[in-house]
């Protein structure tokens, strides 16, 4: 609809200078046109019936123009779906749910109840995220196994409900104090991956799921989002890393730049557009990185984000870049740069309008993830 009044009010004007100018524009072509507009100007401005009948054109020019985007906005609000939250209940078979889903629901009970899903990325579990929203309200992900059952769930939108009363206002301290300490590490095969367990998030095993549960720093430690994976779910994962492939590069790509909007959401702001030209710049700097090993926004040649987005002839008033390196996903990336200042004012910055992101692996199977914003 933006687009549309625009482009109305362009025809609007251009009608306007027709009118007037028609005839020049016509003997002259476009630039003596404006040529003659110029002069024109200059001729009659000190005119008193000119003024007059120029402050008379003005106000009725103005009061179509405020009469056409009355009628836009409306017609832009009846386009607008109505977000309402779910009602959410407790959970009947778990410790908890998520959107009233559990750990075992069938996809078809889900997509009953939600709909069809907005995106499907692999993940690095070997299945998809399945994400389901409203432009980014309501917005929680989904793993299904092989037949088609619910074995992994995430959120970071107050869509939490569970048989312990622990909520998304729930402090680290109270979460700790009703589950318990966390697990220090996870066996896979003969070798246990440490957990690493911080003021940030922690792991439990509960109901035989990993429920891992965020802290937001910023936010006096309360809760801010939570994972939760089936024990099988998890245990196909052999290695602490999952095995790099250009689809799980581009799950994770997807995957954070959906992060990123839910949270925009969260702390009601516009959602950022995906900029497929930015992308290569984005994974360009990552497989840099990864090849290279090293972690900077400055690569080894001393370009800047702002260097290396001009080099790929990308035009942009305001843009901003977050890197991150070693995280097993993307949402343990997301998380993390939710909980550092700067990255989080990038990803929280109202003037940003689009976003691209680009992942790597290096040799040890390690993603690195390269976010860049802009506003055109």
């Amino acid at each position: 609809m933006p687009k549309l009044r625009s482009i109305f009010m362009m025809i609007l004007i251009a009608g306007a200078l027709w009118y007037v100018y028609g005839e020049t524009y016509q003997q002259s072509g476009t630039q003596g046109a404006w040529r003659e507009i110029s002069n024109d100007i200059n001729d009659i401005k000190e005119s008193p019936n000119v003024i007059a009948t120029t402050e008379v054109i003005n106000q009725e020019f103005q009061k179509i123009v405020d009469w056409v985007t009355d009628h836009l906005s409306k017609e832009e609000q009846q386009d607008q779906p109505t977000l309402v939250k779910p009602s959410l209940d407790k959970p009947t078979n778990q410790t908890f749910s998520v959107h009233n889903i559990e750990i075992g629901d069938n996809r078809s009970d889900v997509e009953k109840q939600v709909g069809e899903p907005e995106r499907s990325t692999l993940n690095e579990y070997g299945v998809d995220w399945v994400a389901y929203h409203q432009n980014y309200h309501n917005f929680f992900m989904v793993a299904y196994d092989s037949h088609d059952k619910v074995a992994g769930l995430y959120t970071n939108q107050d869509l939490l409900t569970s048989n312990n009363n622990i909520t998304f206002d729930s402090s680290r301290e109270s979460v700790l104090s009703t589950l318990g300490e966390p697990l220090k590490g996870i066996q896979k095969g003969f070798i246990t991956y440490q957990t690493q367990n911080n003021q940030e998030h922690a792991t439990f095993l509960i109901d035989n799921n990993y429920v891992t549960i965020f802290f937001d720093k910023h936010e006096n430690y309360t809760m801010t989002a939570i994972q939760i994976i089936n024990k099988e779910l998890e245990e196909q994962k052999e290695k602490y890393f999952a095995q790099p492939s250009k689809l799980l590069m581009e799950g994770f790509e997807y995957q954070l730049f959906d992060l990123t909007n839910a949270a925009r959401v969260n702390h009601e702001l516009p959602v950022l557009t995906w900029e497929e030209s930015l992308r290569k710049t984005a994974r360009d700097h990552s497989v840099d990185m990864a090849d290279n090993n090293y972690f900077s926004h400055t690569n080894l040649e001393g370009l800047s984000p702002f260097d290396r987005m001009k080099e790929d002839d990308i035009v942009f008033q305001l843009a901003g870049e977050n890197l991150a390196v070693g995280q097993t996903s993307s949402i343990f990336a997301h998380e993390g740069l939710m909980n550092s200042q700067g990255h989080r004012e990038n990803i929280l910055k109202e003037e940003f309008e689009s976003l691209a992101v680009g992942v790597a692996f290096n040799n040890d199977s390690q993603p690195y993830y390269t976010e860049n914003f802009i506003t055109k």
